[in-house]
């Protein structure tokens, strides 16, 4: 297996990745990304960005990580496109992947987060045809369409309630009979004149053969089936960060979020800084995951000269 050293090594690729090594190569620190084989993050299943900016008439999700990670290579990171397998948070920190072994004197995880799906063959396969896990993302693309929201949380009503600002109507689908979400958002969604709850009721099927025309829906109580046509079907049943690999290593929260000293990157492991979707369960967005992997990149740069690494 063959074997490398760094200053600084980061896992995960995406915004927040790419933006710390391009922080921490213009510091001529000479990082390592183990970007994994499906790098770019949760971009890489985003066609059109509209919000990011410096692009006034959008990006792909998949062109704008190309041109992250040739900014991040321009200035001497080092891209490996393999997936972690093992982590090992000792004196001195150990990354593992299939065909390699890599040590570091630091360590910034950029690993993101993954959106919870149904698990629908239609699902997938209308993805970014009109299926999306993310409003704020997608939303503005289907102005004066009916769209769908599924989920009951709080996720879920911000998600319909930022969606009445393009939708004709919004139906938000919960597969039970009561939100889970705080009286606060369900007092507003319940007011709204655009939202409509279907209650008791699972998506069966995506509906629509190159673009979203509708949705099949199950009532979980009968088991009576109907359609109901949109254009639009948004996942708002929470989201997964990739944190496994840290597990009894690193400190997290309930979900798996890896949690870090408030305004910082810093995790309770001395060296070992966290950015991105990982670490971050309220914003979730590229530009917020870009700031946060500048300043996991500028507290590494820190931390490193504070112990002698130059």
């Amino acid at each position: 297996m063959e074997s490398e050293h760094t200053k600084v090594l980061i896992v995960g690729s995406g915004p927040a990745g790419y933006t710390a090594a391009i922080y921490a190569a213009r510091a001529e620190l000479e990082p390592i990304m183990v970007a994994g084989l499906q790098f770019g993050g949760q971009l890489m299943i985003t066609t059109d960005v509209e919000n990011y900016p410096g692009f006034p008439d959008g990006v792909t999700g998949p062109a704008m990580m190309e041109m992250f990670q040739k900014q991040a290579e321009r200035f001497g990171t080092k891209v490996v496109l393999e997936d972690a397998t093992r982590v090992e948070l000792g004196e001195r920190f150990v990354v593992e992947t299939d065909e390699r072994h890599f040590t570091a004197d630091s360590l910034i995880i950029a690993t993101g987060a993954s959106a919870r799906w149904l698990g629908l063959e239609s699902e997938e396969r209308l993805t970014n045809n009109g299926v999306s896990a993310c409003a704020t993302c997608d939303g503005a693309l289907f102005r004066g369409k009916a769209m769908a929201v599924v989920g009951g949380g709080d996720t879920a009503m911000e998600e319909a309630l930022f969606l009445t600002r393009f939708a004709t109507k919004v139906s938000v689908v919960h597969r039970r009979g009561e939100l889970r979400a705080s009286k606060i958002m369900q007092d507003r969604a319940r007011k709204h004149e655009k939202i409509e709850f279907i209650w008791n009721s699972v998506v069966e099927e995506v509906l629509g053969d190159d673009y979203v025309t509708g949705v099949r829906l199950r009532d979980v109580n009968s088991s009576e089936s109907r359609e109901v046509p949109v254009e639009a079907v948004f996942m708002a049943i929470g989201h997964l960060p990739n944190s496994k690999l840290f597990e009894d290593q690193l400190e997290m929260d309930e979900v798996g979020y890896l949690k870090v000293e408030p305004g910082t990157s810093r995790t309770a492991v001395p060296g070992v800084f966290a950015c991105g979707d990982v670490m971050d369960p309220v914003y979730r967005q590229a530009v917020t995951a870009a700031g946060s992997g500048c300043m996991a990149a500028i507290d590494a740069e820190r931390w490193l000269a504070e112990q002698g690494v130059e």
